[in-house]
């Protein structure tokens, strides 16, 4: 978005929301990373002979993290799957539709984000920890789940409310191209 338009406020709002989806993008790209050194310690360590202890599950915890703080990043840069042919065949009703699909998705990510950070207070609460060797409380790798959840109900708000006042987004993706031709 253009923020030469917007006024100061607006303009530092919107710098602060685009550097928390970039640094959660950052974050899952560092949890990949961590899985793909996972990966690599378990082959190594089964090549001399020996075993690392609870390295698939770490692998598993690092999956839902990256998972989780991708879904911002990722939807404003287009990634997510969309609705583009209905909204394309919508005509001058799409930013209706557009409205429409933000709000459903909003809500939900929101009720989503709310049961999230509900699970790791009450794993908390509940020492509940993890079946596998490693015996992890389950609220650590939970909270990348919460957090990731609330990062992207918030890039959903976000989008609804510069559709609903600015008639644009940031959830920007490929065209679909014309092949009728």
């Amino acid at each position: 978005m253009n923020t030469k338009a917007q006024p100061k406020g607006i303009a530092l709002l919107r710098r602060c929301l685009d550097a928390i989806y970039l640094s959660s993008g950052f974050v899952a790209a560092f949890f990949l990373i961590l899985i793909l050194l996972l990966i690599v310690l378990q082959m190594v360590a089964r090549w001399v002979g020996m075993i690392v202890p609870g390295a698939t599950e770490y692998a598993g915890y690092c999956m839902a993290a990256a998972s989780f703080f991708a879904f911002a990043y990722a939807l404003n840069n287009g990634s997510h799957i969309r609705v583009n042919l209905l909204l394309g065949i919508m005509g001058r009703y799409r930013r209706l539709g557009e409205i429409w699909c933000f709000a459903i998705a909003a809500a939900l990510a929101i009720y989503w984000a709310r049961y999230a950070i509900k699970t790791v207070l009450w794993s908390r609460i509940l020492n509940d920890v993890s079946q596998g060797q490693d015996a992890t409380p389950l609220w650590i790798p939970q909270m990348s789940m919460a957090i990731g959840s609330v990062i992207f109900a918030v890039a959903l708000v976000d989008n609804l409310v510069s559709v609903v006042f600015a008639g644009t987004h940031s959830a920007h993706a490929e065209e679909v191209e014309d092949r009728s031709e």
